[in-house]
């Protein structure tokens, strides 16, 4: 997993846990309505305005089948540069969902992510009215995760909640306590597959180092939490570490046998070596640097078609 397939990620994570996070970020719902008795989500391309404009997909629309019959669409736009959102895209959206789907109330929203504090405002509504007559009026609802505090929501038993508490805003001090919260809460609220699934997702955007590994290991020793997540923490990192080393052996292996097939190679293959970390386009490399009978920088790292 990596930041950039931010969307795709953060798809992945209301796929899983959709009852969730709507229990989170939209809890009138189930007030309302009772509980969600059945969750679909809508995959289908919205339609062309034109037919030159390019291809829309939708962020995250999720239709929701409630207790009383009644139907809510929540559509879900996940950003983590505000600067590419557009109301008005937003606006295209919903009302393209809600012509395909009129007896369902469609609740737009967006979900900023990035964790910084921001110096303008998006925008947050549209409206166009003369005198008193109001032609247009469109909002939707509005969660930027950095204004969240973490610590405010240690004690919040909702897997989507633990997951997000390193994008949300605390302390420099504070932050191996709010990693550890993340892995203990979902380690206690997810299966195992889903556990092992976004614990990834918690390192990556928390950028989790070697040495913080380590702290957390001792960290959740120390408040006595289950031995069976202390042993997963401390052969996570040895599994990484392992990997890393598997993978820094293969980059050498393949300097090596270009070296000795064709002597000295330049600066630029060796850095494009370097550069690669995903262990199947390594190995096939290698089997190339084995088999070609002359070398360039463009040809040696074109992938097979």
């Amino acid at each position: 997993m990596t930041k950039q397939s931010h969307d795709h990620n953060f798809k992945n994570l209301f796929l899983d846990f959709p009852k969730e996070a709507l229990k989170w970020f939209f809890p009138q719902a189930e007030q309302k309505w009772g509980q969600v008795r059945k969750v679909e989500f809508i995959r289908q391309e919205p339609k062309k305005h034109k037919l030159p404009d390019p291809s829309l997909a939708l962020d995250m629309p999720i239709l929701f089948s409630f207790e009383k019959q009644q139907l809510l669409l929540w559509l879900v736009e996940f950003q983590e540069d505000k600067t590419k959102f557009s109301i008005y895209k937003l606006l295209r959206y919903t009302t393209d969902l809600m012509e395909a789907h009129p007896q369902t109330l469609v609740i737009p929203t967006v979900l900023f992510t990035e964790r910084k504090k921001w110096r303008k405002d998006v925008v947050r509504k549209l409206e166009t009215k003369l005198n008193d007559r109001l032609f247009l009026h469109f909002e939707y609802l509005f969660f930027k995760l950095f204004d969240f505090n973490a610590r405010d929501y240690y004690d919040i038993n909702n897997p989507v909640v633990k997951i997000l508490l390193p994008k949300m805003n605390y302390k420099k001090d504070e932050r191996i306590e709010v990693i550890r919260q993340a892995y203990s809460g979902l380690f206690q609220l997810a299966s195992r597959g889903l556990f092992d699934k976004y614990v990834d997702f918690i390192d990556v955007y928390a950028e989790v180092s070697e040495q913080e590994q380590e702290n957390l290991y001792h960290e959740i020793i120390q408040h006595k939490e289950t031995v069976m997540l202390a042993q997963y923490i401390r052969d996570k990192g040895m599994q990484q570490g392992m990997q890393q080393g598997i993978i820094q052996n293969t980059k050498e292996n393949i300097i090596e046998v270009l070296e000795l097939r064709f002597g000295k190679i330049s600066s630029e293959i060796i850095d494009k070596i370097n550069q690669i970390n995903d262990p199947a386009k390594l190995k096939e490399l290698l089997k190339k640097g084995i088999q070609i009978k002359d070398i360039d920088s463009s040809g040696f790292f074109c992938s097979p078609k």
